[in-house]
């Protein structure tokens, strides 16, 4: 294996569901961020101005045809085959755009050019149209990336210890409260997060990312949060503007119903990267930004890994190096395996599969009963 080298890599073996719950290794790893840089092919980390603008380009043509096939021939249709061809639009146009909100976060990494300004133009602008502010997530957002896996300073989806759990869990510890909890957690989950910081790190004030004076925020930050908020209130203003001259309902099909399949996939995407039985967490005694990095785990969701762009399946060379286009992400995936061996955590349990059983699996966090001196907590669930 040479500085840069490609390497002879092994077929690659699914992990069985219950090797896929084994514990990955919390220990310090025998390799270091070099030696695993070491064995990507250099050509992985270099961004493409026309590459990375075609994939916008493939994303919004689909887009297009999906908004011109609904609001073209969906009103001729029988209204009993309208209530069926709704949701089936919003379930595709939603799984493309998701595609987009990925290609604005790669932006807020700078791992769509090598030109910051280009960068934060081009997320500015995709980010607003979902309604999400740009500069306020790329911020929190590169604070989780300094700080995953930490249970002090993480960002989001930080687990709680077993003494900070809410007292209604108990309450919905059965499947219609799983239910419940899911439908409320992907529907309702990212904004509020935004607005109100919910699953977030925990802050001794009140939290949005929509408050420029907000703790989230640097000095140094706050005037971009302001450009952010511009951004989104310009959308919000012209969905007002359409729903006066087309009808809210217009409205609410064509742009609300894919928004709440955007949403929600956020939600389930960063939730099951971050949410597994295997994953440790460290509190500030023993956590480093190496291990926490490791700490997350690529999902399998079919057909959706490349319309999300390879953010599913590749998301720990993505914490490892969070600039480089998704483009390249899947080859440094292949590459970086072998060297990372136990480190790496891959599970093909199935997207739903896996969705109730880490609701029902991950609730709180707690160190095992003979290491109460090391500051590494695991995921259990409440008997």
């Amino acid at each position: 294996m040479g500085a840069g080298g490609r390497m002879s890599v092994p077929p690659t073996i699914k992990k069985s569901e219950s090797d896929a719950m084994k514990r990955v290794p919390h220990m310090k790893p025998p390799f270091t961020l070099s030696q695993v840089k070491k064995a990507i092919p250099p050509h992985c980390f270099k961004r493409s101005v026309p590459r990375s603008f075609s994939y916008i380009a493939y994303d919004l043509a689909i887009v297009s045809l999906f908004y011109y096939v609904a609001t073209t021939y969906f009103h001729q249709l029988p209204r009993s085959l309208s209530y069926l061809a709704w949701p089936i639009y919003w379930a595709l146009q939603g799984c493309v755009a998701t595609g987009l909100w990925v290609i604005a976060h790669e932006c807020g990494h700078h791992a769509f050019s090598d030109y910051q300004w280009l960068d934060d133009t081009v997320g500015l602008i995709m980010h607003s149209f979902l309604l999400v502010p740009y500069f306020s997530w790329k911020y929190s957002h590169r604070r989780h990336h300094s700080n995953t896996g930490s249970l002090d300073k993480d960002e989001v989806f930080v687990p709680k210890k077993k003494s900070g759990i809410s007292w209604y869990f108990k309450y919905l510890n059965h499947p219609p409260g799983r239910v419940l909890t899911l439908v409320v957690t992907l529907s309702l989950g990212w904004p509020l997060y935004l607005v109100f910081n919910v699953s977030g790190r925990h802050y001794e004030r009140f939290a949005s990312h929509y408050d420029p004076n907000g703790p989230i925020f640097s000095d140094r930050e706050r005037l971009q949060i302001y450009v952010s908020d511009f951004g989104v209130l310009v959308v919000a203003y012209g969905l007002y503007r359409l729903a006066l001259a087309k009808g809210l309902v217009w409205v609410l099909c064509v742009y609300g119903g894919p928004l709440l399949v955007v949403n929600g996939f956020l939600v389930l995407i960063t939730f099951l990267q971050h949410t597994h039985p295997s994953l440790p967490h460290y509190d500030s005694s023993e956590w480093d930004w190496f291990r926490g990095a490791l700490a997350t785990v690529d999902r399998d969701y079919g057909i959706l890994n490349k319309v999300f762009h390879n953010i599913t399946d590749t998301h720990v060379a993505h914490h490892l190096f969070s600039t480089m286009p998704h483009y390249h992400a899947m080859e440094a995936t292949k590459a970086i395996k072998p060297i990372l061996g136990e480190y790496y955590q891959f599970d093909g349990t199935s997207v739903f599969k896996a969705m109730w059983r880490e609701t029902k699996e991950c609730i709180y966090v707690e160190k095992d009963e003979g290491n109460q001196n090391e500051g590494v907590y695991w995921y259990h669930k409440l008997m």
